[in-house]
């Protein structure tokens, strides 16, 4: 019997393009390591849009979970198409983002997390979840900079975890 557990990464997604590049790049990892990948979309009915918002512009406490949850699914599609691959799996968590991503990233071999516009190229500190996460996380993190909403890692294959289990990076 062997002790050698399946790795796990860990991505969290939040509907901005920097997290969906984010997510690109966990799920060609995950492949390339033959990793599962966990898909997690935080929401936290605590967090307010604020008071100047536009009317309508975002969604009333009862619509909110359906917005997230369809946020979620379209990230999904977006990233596999209309099939999820096995090894895939989605959470939707309820709380404070930085709490539920670093209670994630125990037993993870990684965190992955987007960030819209790079705090260290713009001489600014990173937001709050990001600083959490690089703080208290149990596992290495991975922070995928998207200053334009285009990809900022080159190329994608296919993901298929089964045929390339155990294949090391060229």
């Amino acid at each position: 019997m062997s002790n050698v557990r399946q790795q796990v990464i860990v991505v969290g997604v939040n509907g901005s393009p920097a997290s969906g590049a984010a997510l690109s790049w966990a799920a060609e990892e995950a492949r390339l390591r033959g990793a599962r990948l966990h898909v997690v979309r935080v929401w936290d009915p605590a967090r307010h849009a604020a008071p100047y918002a536009a009317v309508g512009a975002t969604p009333t406490g009862e619509e909110e979970p359906a917005s997230v949850l369809g946020g979620l699914a379209a990230a999904m599609r977006a990233e596999f198409g209309s099939v999820t691959p096995d090894g895939v799996t989605t959470e939707l968590a309820l709380g404070v983002p930085e709490r539920v991503l670093v209670d994630r990233s125990v037993g993870a071999s990684l965190l992955v997390l987007g960030v819209t516009s790079p705090a260290w190229l713009a001489g600014r500190s990173t937001g709050p979840v990001v600083r959490a996460c690089l703080a208290r996380a149990r596992c290495p993190v991975v922070v995928i900079g998207d200053a334009s909403g285009e990809l900022v890692w080159p190329g994608r294959r296919p993901w298929t975890p089964s045929a390339n289990a155990g294949t090391t990076r060229p």
